[in-house]
């Protein structure tokens, strides 16, 4: 009877160590899927803020298109103008002597004062033709010169926001520069670049100590510059990833780590998480393209990207 019993517990046991193993997968899976979902839904959204950017992208090119052509059409509307100037002064000239003749010829032969008469004519008509394309011209040109002045204003403020907060960034970051994290400015915007060892460990998507505190000190300016969109972009090198685990490869990672950091911001700040997009660039956006050990450590990296809102801009051109 007692070995029935330890028979009986035995095959208990097998039963209940059985069970685990199923259900921890279970929930592994439903894990995985969510991640996928997630992951899917960032990619649409990063997709989309891609979209708008290029489109915000081609309006400036436009404009600055526009704006060169504008400066072109005023430099010929200017000479244009000065040339109808000179012959406005000739036929000036011109009219006064004819005047002067037909004084004179006035007691003289009557077919020369008609023929003088109808000359002295077509001059003065031709004088009122001129003055009024003088004028439409100088309409014209007024309206232009605004028109660059204005949009001419609106590149410089954006320009001056753009310098500022260069500034108030390098500023705020000014222990960690030089330390794994840099700031430059192109294009119109400002880059805040930080090195792979200043946020995560290899292979690792949660932000350490060192990273944790220089993107509180970035957030506090983008909390205090409401007017900057935030796009967080994650970068890494060539080596593919082993695939394991919910990293299954180099987009994966530069995802993750993105989000990792909008998450940071976010937390640690009243930023409007509306102004940031986090996306993954993977190996396919290095600073170095070379095969080496240092190549690859540059190119493991994180760019926070800030770009002023162009709304004054586009309102300019629209209303034009």
């Amino acid at each position: 009877m007692k070995k029935i019993n330890y028979i009986t517990v035995i095959v208990f046991s097998m039963l209940l160590f059985s069970c685990v193993p199923q259900r921890k997968l279970e929930e592994e899976q439903t894990r995985r899927n969510n991640c996928e979902k997630e992951l899917s839904a960032l990619k649409d959204s990063f997709q989309l803020c891609d979209t708008r950017l290029t489109e915000a992208t081609k309006k400036l090119s436009d404009y600055l298109r526009e704006t060169t052509g504008l400066q072109r059409d005023t430099s010929i509307i200017g000479t244009s103008l000065r040339n109808l100037t000179s012959k406005y002064d000739k036929l000036n000239s011109v009219n006064d002597q004819l005047l002067d003749k037909y004084n004179r010829l006035l007691e003289g032969n009557l077919a020369d004062t008609r023929k003088l008469s109808g000359e002295l004519q077509l001059t003065q008509e031709q004088l009122l033709k001129k003055q009024d394309e003088l004028k439409q011209l100088e309409t014209e040109l007024k309206k232009r010169e605004s028109r660059v002045a204005e949009l001419e204003g609106v590149l410089r403020k954006k320009d001056e926001a753009v310098n500022e907060l260069k500034r108030k960034m390098s500023d705020a970051l000014l222990g960690f520069e030089g330390k794994g994290l840099s700031i430059t400015q192109k294009n119109g915007k400002v880059y805040v670049s930080m090195d792979e060892n200043l946020l995560f460990a290899s292979g690792s998507i949660t932000v350490e100590g060192k990273g944790t505190e220089a993107l509180k000190k970035v957030a506090k300016v983008l909390e205090q510059n409401a007017d900057i969109n935030v796009m967080i972009e994650g970068h890494t090198d060539d080596v593919p990833m082993n695939g394991k685990g919910e990293i299954k490869d180099n987009w994966d990672l530069s995802v993750m780590r993105a989000t990792s950091i909008v998450k940071i911001i976010t937390k640690y700040s009243s930023v409007d998480p509306k102004r940031l997009t986090a996306a993954g660039r993977g190996e396919y956006s290095p600073l170095d393209p070379s095969k080496n050990v240092e190549a690859r450590k540059k190119n493991r990296r994180t760019e926070i990207i800030l770009t002023p809102k162009l709304d004054e801009l586009f309102k300019v051109l629209e209303s034009n």
